[in-house]
């Protein structure tokens, strides 16, 4: 298999694990210091792993340019609101669904790529998108009308976040492409750079928001750690396989990760598995294969 499918497994495998104890975190803390967490506490692992493939792979640190500056400082706060809108829509539907909304994020990747980036797909690769998309529609067991989203709060958040981070995906593609460099370091330039400046913001705002998390963001440091370890290995997974493949592509194979969301869901969470669940879940395998046999 190409490099860009193990580390899109990766990826969708950490997120998974990720948002289950973003889930969990997000009891103690508000929306938006328990995204501050994601950032903060995989920060020191992000620039280790860096460091690290820079000596592994001979290659030195390449220059920040304008173009990698502007496409990398957007994605973040892209990112960050992404986030934060997943980690709101926890109050309004149960985990599996939250997450499902969030997964139109690769239906908006492949339109907005193809309108804005002009990042096109073969016909394949669009009806393997839409099979994906309709089958976490199915399973979400949401209508995704205009008057759906103002009516139901959680709908809205769940489809921001999917917008905003399917923005974020199509920037850091171009923000390491930018650098031109080994793929690999540049992914993770990538990578390190916007987890330093999501950290910067996402902390100042948090302190300007409501401080009194910040004491409760270091109370609960082993769960606050876990999220932190997993967000930065999805991190690599999902920055690395983007630079190596176009990030419609990325985020149709990443959608796998609902089964794992499921698995959890079922194991943890106690949330109940239906056959219309199975149906959707059978419709986004169907996709995942077409992707890699056809598109």
């Amino acid at each position: 298999m190409e490099i860009w499918i193990y580390f899109t497994l990766l990826a969708a495998t950490m997120q998974a694990v990720r948002t289950a104890g973003q889930k969990q975190l997000s009891a103690h803390l508000n929306a938006m210091a328990t995204t501050s967490v994601r950032y903060v506490y995989a920060l020191p692992f992000a620039w280790a792993y860096l460091w690290w493939l820079l000596d592994y792979r001979q290659v030195s640190v390449p220059e920040l340019n304008p173009q990698f500056l502007q496409y990398a400082l957007t994605a973040s706060v892209m990112q960050i609101i992404g986030t934060a809108c997943l980690v709101a829509a926890f109050k309004y539907r149960n985990f599996a669904v939250a997450t499902s909304l969030a997964k139109t994020e690769a239906i908006q990747v492949a339109v907005v790529g193809a309108l804005v980036f002009s990042a096109g797909l073969s016909a394949w690769g669009w009806f393997s998108v839409v099979v994906g998309v309709i089958g976490v529609l199915i399973v979400s067991k949401v209508k995704f009308t205009v008057r759906d989203v103002f009516q139901n709060p959680g709908a809205g958040f769940g489809l921001a976040s999917g917008l905003g981070l399917a923005i974020t995906t199509l920037l850091i593609r171009e923000s390491s492409l930018a650098l031109n460099t080994d793929l690999m370091v540049s992914a993770a330039v990538t990578l390190v750079f916007m987890i330093t400046v999501q950290s910067v913001v996402s902390l100042v705002y948090v302190y300007i928001q409501n401080k009194k998390q910040i004491p409760v963001m270091i109370s609960q440091w082993r769960l606050c750690l876990f999220v932190g370890v997993t967000s930065v290995l999805g991190s690599i997974g999902w920055f690395t396989g983007a630079s190596y493949q176009t990030a419609a592509y990325v985020k149709a194979l990443g959608q796998v990760e609902f089964f794992i969301t499921l698995l959890l869901t079922y194991r943890f969470f106690k949330e109940k598995i239906t056959l219309k669940e199975y149906v959707g879940m059978a419709l986004i395998l169907a996709s995942v294969l077409i992707l890699l046999l056809w598109a």
